[in-house]
């Protein structure tokens, strides 16, 4: 017999927030290209937003811990899409920046990311929206 205090997982913020998530991402990997992953494009798009930075702060940027980026930029290394280099003040640093191609390629995927964002937010009304954003900011 449910009571007051059961517990209902699905009226649970973290299942509601997964739930949201597998939606984004399954709309993201069915409208991207196969070889750009979803934290490979957030490391691009920043890069292109707001130029080259070093390595840490792009993964606090983009919300990846230093692991994490480290891969991320490595395997984008490796496709000629950023490149690494000494900081020239802080040797121990290393910055890095779209390439030719990275810049090619991220500015070709933005209208399919619009559209990504578009497709996710679809179910709500355009105040739902600005609320929604507002609030993930806040907790975020």
């Amino acid at each position: 017999m449910a009571n007051d205090k059961q517990y209902r997982l699905d009226e649970q913020i973290g299942f509601l927030l997964r739930q949201a998530s597998q939606r984004h991402a399954t709309i993201f990997s069915d409208t991207m290209p196969a070889d750009l992953t979803a934290m490979q494009f957030a490391a691009m798009a920043k890069l292109a937003e707001a130029g080259e930075c070093s390595q840490n702060r792009l993964g606090r940027q983009v919300s990846m811990d230093a692991a994490t980026i480290k891969g991320v930029i490595d395997r984008l290394t490796k496709r000629g899409l950023v490149k690494v280099s000494p900081d020239p003040v802080d040797r121990r640093r290393l910055n890095v920046a779209l390439t030719e191609t990275g810049a090619e390629t991220i500015a070709s995927v933005i209208d399919a990311a619009r559209s990504i964002t578009e497709s996710t937010l679809e179910p709500l009304s355009q105040q739902e929206r600005t609320t929604m954003l507002k609030l993930l900011r806040k907790i975020g």
